[in-house]
C-alpha cells in the first residue's frame, strides 16, 4: 500500500474513532457510536496489515484468529453486570502489550542515533512504566470487582511518601538507562518495569472495592495513554491519536464521576482515596446546611403511584448498586398504567 493512502486509511480511521466517542456519549446514539468504532478499528487493521510493515502475514492472522475467538467466546458468557470486571482485565492486556512492545523496541533500535536514539530510549521509559502500572493496577482492580480479595483499603504508613520514593527510583533508574550502555539497559528497564508494577498493585490496593468503578475509569485512561506511547515506539500515527483520544476522555469521565462522588480528582491518581464498601462518603463544604431527606420503599412506591410524570437520571450510584434491571422494571409498571 502506498505511503499516501496508507496515511489517508488511518486519518479515516481516526475520525470514525471520535465519531464512536461523539455517540456513545449519548444513549440514544451508542449503537451508532459502537459501529463507527468496529468500522475504523477494521480500517485500521487491514490498513496495518496492508501497509507492508508486517513481517509475516501468516503468523498475524492465527494470532488474530485465536485472540479474536476467545474475546468473542468470552463476550457471549459474561453477564452485563460483570462488565466493569471485562472492562478491567482488558486495560491489563493494554498495559503488557505496551511493556512487551518496549522491551522489544530497545532490543531492536534500528538505524537510530543521537537526539532520536535519545528520544526513542524516553518514549520506552514512560511506555513500560505507565504499561507495567497500568497491567498490574488492572489486575488488582479485576480481583476486588469479583470479590477474589477483600474490597477494604490497604492503607499502609507513609503510603504517599512510599509511592513518590517509587517514582523518584523509577526516574533515577530511567536516567541511568538513557545513559548506559547496551548490556546495562536491559538490566535498568526491568527494573524500571519491576518498580511500575510494584507502585500499581500498591495504589491500587490502597482504594476502597466500593470506588473500583472509578479507578477502572482512571485505569482506562493509563491504558490510553500506555498506547499512545506504543505508538511513539512503534512510529504509528493512529495508535498515538487513539491512545490520547481513550486517555482524554477517561480522564476527563473520572474526573465527572469524582465530582459526583464529592472525591479529590488528584486523590484518585495518588491512590489514597480509598474507603471500604459501604463507608459513605463525606459531603464537600458546599453542601453544608443542607438536610439529607430520607424515605422508603413503601412512600417512593406511593409517590410514583400518584405521579403523573417521572423522570429516572442514570447515575453513578445507580451503577455502583446494579440497580438497572429493577428500574427498568418500574419503568414497564409505569408505562403499563
Amino acid at each position: 500500500m502506498p505511503e499516501g493512502l496508507l496515511t489517508v486509511s488511518y486519518i479515516v480511521a481516526g475520525v470514525l474513532f471520535i465519531l464512536s466517542l461523539r455517540g456513545l456519549s449519548n444513549q440514544e446514539t451508542a449503537s451508532r457510536g459502537n459501529l463507527c468504532g468496529v468500522a475504523g478499528m477494521i480500517i485500521a487493521v487491514l490498513a496495518t496489515i496492508l501497509g507492508g510493515r508486517v513481517g509475516s502475514i501468516g503468523t498475524l492472522m492465527v494470532v488474530m484468529l485465536v485472540g479474536g475467538g476467545i474475546g468473542l467466546i468470552v463476550a457471549r458468557r459474561v453477564a452485563m453486570t460483570e462488565m466493569p470486571e471485562l472492562v478491567a482485565i482488558l486495560h491489563s492486556f493494554v498495559g503488557v502489550a505496551a511493556v512487551l512492545v518496549g522491551i522489544v523496541s530497545h532490543m531492536e533500535p534500528g538505524s537510530l542515533s543521537g537526539t532520536e536514539l535519545l528520544i526513542h530510549e524516553i518514549e520506552i521509559v514512560l511506555g513500560v512504566f505507565i504499561g507495567a502500572y497500568t497491567f498490574t493496577g488492572s489486575v488488582i482492580a479485576f480481583l476486588k470487582l469479583r470479590g477474589s480479595i477483600g474490597g477494604k483499603p490497604l492503607t499502609l504508613p507513609l503510603r504517599h511518601q512510599l509511592n513518590l520514593l517509587l517514582v523518584l527510583i523509577s526516574v533515577l533508574f530511567g536516567a541511568w538507562f538513557v545513559n548506559g550502555s547496551p548490556e546495562e539497559q536491559l538490566m535498568y528497564l526491568l527494573i524500571i518495569i519491576a518498580i511500575a508494577g510494584l507502585l500499581g498493585i500498591h495504589m491500587i490496593m490502597a482504594i476502597g472495592g466500593a470506588d473500583m468503578p472509578v479507578v477502572v475509569s482512571m485505569l482506562n485512561s493509563y491504558s490510553g495513554w500506555a498506547a499512545a506511547s506504543a505508538g511513539f515506539m512503534l512510529s504509528n500515527d493512529l495508535l498515538i491519536i487513539t491512545g490520547a483520544l481513550v486517555g482524554s476522555s477517561g480522564a476527563i469521565l473520572s474526573y465527572i464521576m469524582c465530582r459526583g462522588m464529592n472525591r479529590s480528582f488528584i486523590s484518585v491518581i495518588a491512590g489514597g482515596f480509598g474507603v471500604a464498601e459501604g463507608t459513605i462518603a463525606v459531603v464537600s463544604k458546599e453542601d453544608d446546611g443542607k438536610e439529607a431527606q430520607s424515605t422508603s420503599a413503601e412512600e417512593t412506591a406511593d409517590l410514583l403511584r400518584s405521579s403523573k410524570q417521572v423522570i429516572v437520571v442514570p447515575g453513578y450510584g445507580m451503577a455502583v448498586a446494579q440497580a438497572q434491571h429493577i428500574v427498568h422494571e418500574i419503568t414497564k409498571n409505569l408505562r403499563s398504567r
